[in-house]
């Protein structure tokens, strides 16, 4: 006798995978928005780090790019390999092994505050510790993705809200950081010290997961049900697509990464081309636009931190969490593409913004007030959290469902595909303003 689908009650294990994307994307906005931080830990205390500029030394001035090229480089061939051995690794201890090292990471970075070194070994210490955390990061996000994919329809947009809460979260602690006029010493110790709070929530909700009965019933239907592998097989049958297996088990077991990809390359490619065009311009170029109305006020302080930094996030997690209730345009839509490939129009915008300092001057300043910098910031943070998340949602709807797992594992590999190629562009884009 068939019994009734439990029910995720109180929206439990949505509010559980949207504290695991929270943990996701937390370290690497927590060490981005340091920045203030690490600056001063590199200051000049030997005659070999030569100023380079009235305020920035070698090690200074090579951080931010060190940084990022530390961060997308693992993320990309991690998650590479993450969608690759995904099936050979329990998916327990995949998640659970990346968020406590990453845990272990933020600990040691928030002792290393309150110690004393030169400013070399911290620079190989930090630049270390960020490609471990994006390498762990980059594995917790595909094996998370896989997971939710597996769950009903809707179950991919809590981990793409919390993502996007990572980066408001984090805009929000450097703001009060900057608002409590504490010694920056203090502030990084406390910075640090509420990541691995926050990451420790994380690991207790992965801890309880599996004790909720809803999580509990689509795995073990999506591993168990024989009606499944009978539809699975059938369908397998008709495709011509066994590849010499001879049960349904086995195709249920090893799913084909090409026939898997060949279900959904548009989605994925599309994720990739979204995040290419948003790292392109964030944080590289929008970061180093100057207010022309705070002529020395507290707004020159803060116009970055607030307009940049926290409008960003803020309406990326907006865009993102927009796709709980609204789908739209739907997945075979050809506006979809169209909308994406549109976003191609903020670069231009943004490079006609006051960038400061302007290298070449190839480019003019045409939209100097703020007030353009804030409606681009919008409009730009609001398309890629919500275009991008469409495009993770509706991922699984293409393909079978013992495949959604692994479908899952590559549109994270294509996110961060985008992620890397983002990086990269910014040398491009920033360098010919």
């Amino acid at each position: 006798m068939a019994t009734e689908d439990p029910k995720d009650k109180f929206k439990a294990v949505w509010l559980i995978l949207f504290m695991l994307g929270l943990g996701t994307l937390l370290p690497w906005n927590f060490f981005m928005t340091a920045t203030m931080y690490f600056n001063y830990r590199l200051t000049d205390l030997t005659p070999a780090n030569v100023t380079i500029g009235e305020s920035q030394n070698v090690l200074q001035a090579k951080f931010n790019n060190s940084m990022t090229l530390c961060a997308m480089i693992p993320l990309l061939i991690f998650t590479c390999l993450n969608s690759i051995v995904h099936q050979r690794i329990p998916q327990k201890i995949r998640i659970l092994g990346s968020l406590v090292s990453i845990l272990v990471v933020f600990c040691v970075t928030a002792i290393l505050v309150k110690l004393s070194i030169n400013p070399m070994p911290f620079f190989v210490i930090t630049l270390i510790k960020i490609a471990i955390i994006n390498a762990f990061g980059a594995i917790l996000q595909g094996s998370l993705f896989g997971m939710a994919s597996m769950l009903p329809d809707g179950y991919t947009t809590p981990i793409m809200s919390g993502q996007g809460m990572a980066g408001t979260f984090a805009a929000f602690a450097m703001i009060c950081a900057l608002a409590s006029g504490s010694d920056l010493t203090d502030c990084a110790f406390g910075f640090f010290i509420t990541a691995c709070v926050v990451i420790s929530l994380a690991i207790l909700s992965y801890i309880i997961l599996p004790k909720l009965a809803f999580y509990r019933f689509h795995q073990e239907k999506n591993h168990n049900d024989p009606a499944l592998r009978e539809e699975k097989k059938l369908k397998l049958i008709k495709n011509g697509d066994s590849g010499g297996m001879s049960t349904s088990e086995e195709v249920r077991q090893n799913p084909s990464l090409l026939t898997i990809f060949k279900k959904i390359w548009v989605m994925a490619l599309l994720v990739c081309f979204a995040f290419t065009i948003t790292i392109g311009i964030f944080p590289a170029v929008a970061v180093d636009v100057k207010s022309t109305i705070a002529k020395g006020g507290l707004w020159e302080e803060y116009f970055i931190p607030v307009s940049g930094f926290l409008l960003f996030n803020l309406f990326d997690w907006l865009g993102r969490s927009l796709t709980a209730v609204c789908l739209w345009p739907g997945k075979d839509s050809k506006l979809l593409p169209v909308l994406l490939l549109v976003r191609v129009i903020f670069v231009p915008l943004f490079m006609l913004c006051n960038v400061q300092p302007r290298y070449t001057n190839s480019i003019p300043v045409f939209f100097s007030h703020d007030a353009w910098f804030i409606v681009f910031i919008i409009l730009f943070a609001f398309s890629n959290g919500y275009l991008a998340s469409l495009c993770m949602r509706f991922c699984p709807k293409l393909v079978n469902a013992h495949e959604a797992e692994t479908a899952g594992a590559i549109m994270a590999f294509f996110m961060s595909l985008g992620l890397a190629l983002g990086a990269s562009f910014s040398f491009l884009f920033r360098g010919v303003i």
